[in-house]
């Protein structure tokens, strides 16, 4: 199998949408603003949405499953309060979750949590327990900076983190850390606020010890990591200054990679540097970069080819393509062991 470990609702129903900028429109006065049932959303629009876009860009392209969350730049925890959040959370990913039961060989749903900014993360574990208990959903999107790019949440091994943690490990879901719209206009959302979140959560992860008071949490950090795979040494040496293990042991047992780079060279880097157990397949399709590169005449964001044509054995391909997402997505690994898959 070919499994994208990244993908968003980034297609989904024009309404979606405007029941947001109605929300939006009323924080201040929520009681005039939009109920959920204001929301009508059919299967069959749900369909369209997904056939004609995802469904069949996968088809074109050769993927079979993705697992499928919210869209990234909609999560936006710095709008409103934590009830702004937890209600547009609860809609995306039912959302999600329709999308996989009904096309279920071909999405699976991740969640979205209700993060809001200066409120305890703990808030979010109704939300997280209801997503995996009943929507089968197999991991989740932590944004490591509710506030949208100012930066005011304590880094990921601070305590405050933990009962996420905590449910993340008796759970056995991994952890997709991905912020979501910029609101500081120094950095744009998905050239700079994306990538440096990505380096930023690996150093706070490096910084501490983590990982020793929770040996078995996973974190997948999207977008191949940011600058860290171009930037290994730096962070070996600071690793080495700060008398922490050697990074594979310090970090590579918790932290993984996806592959939305989108171009040969990024791809050949980040196969080279990092391990490749520690690789998944991933598109962010159809997302942040929709173009065709004029070079080559393909889509940027079509990734499956990058990795074909790398230097790599067939036995690589098949661990970044489908066994390495069984593995670090072990309610993945179940539910397609359950399909005789």
């Amino acid at each position: 199998m070919i499994i994208d470990c990244h993908g968003h609702y980034t297609t989904a129903p024009k309404a979606l949408e405007e029941w947001r900028n109605k929300q939006i429109a009323n924080l201040n006065t929520p009681e005039l603003g939009p109920k959920v049932a204001d929301l009508n959303i059919s299967d069959d629009e749900l369909r369209e949405s997904i056939e004609t876009n995802q469904l069949r860009l996968m088809k074109e392209r050769g993927a079979d499953l993705t697992i499928f969350s919210p869209r990234a730049s909609f999560m936006a925890h710095h709008i409103g309060d934590f009830n702004t959040s937890a209600t547009w959370a609860a809609i995306c990913n039912e959302l999600c979750a329709r999308v996989a039961q009904l096309f279920p060989d071909h999405f699976i749903g991740a969640a979205m949590l209700p993060q809001s900014p200066g409120v305890d993360p703990a808030t979010c574990i109704p939300e997280l327990e209801k997503c995996v208990k009943e929507y089968g959903m197999v991991g989740i999107n932590l944004n490591p900076d509710p506030s949208g790019g100012h930066w005011t949440a304590p880094p990921l091994s601070d305590q405050s983190w933990y009962p996420i943690y905590e449910k993340m490990v008796e759970y056995d879901i991994p952890a997709m850390i991905h912020v979501s719209t910029s609101c500081n206009a120094c950095f744009h959302t998905t050239g700079a606020h994306y990538l440096n979140a990505d380096t930023t959560a690996f150093m706070q992860c490096l910084t501490s010890d983590l990982f020793k008071d929770f040996p078995t949490l996973k974190f997948l950090i999207p977008h191949g990591g940011g600058a860290v795979p171009y930037h290994w040494g730096r962070f070996r040496g600071l690793a080495q200054e700060m008398k922490k293990p050697l990074l594979t042991e310090h970090l590579l047992n918790n932290i993984y990679f996806d592959t939305c780079v989108y171009h040969q060279p990024g791809i050949d880097l980040l196969t080279k540097v990092i391990p490749v157990k520690n690789v998944l397949f991933a598109s962010e399709m159809i997302g942040a970069v929709r173009g065709i590169d004029p070079e080559t005449g393909n889509y940027y964001d079509d990734t499956k080819r990058y990795i074909e044509a790398a230097s790599l054995t067939s036995e690589d391909r098949a661990n970044i393509f489908e066994h390495n997402a069984r593995r670090v997505f072990p309610r993945l690994d179940a539910a397609l062991k359950e399909r005789g898959l």
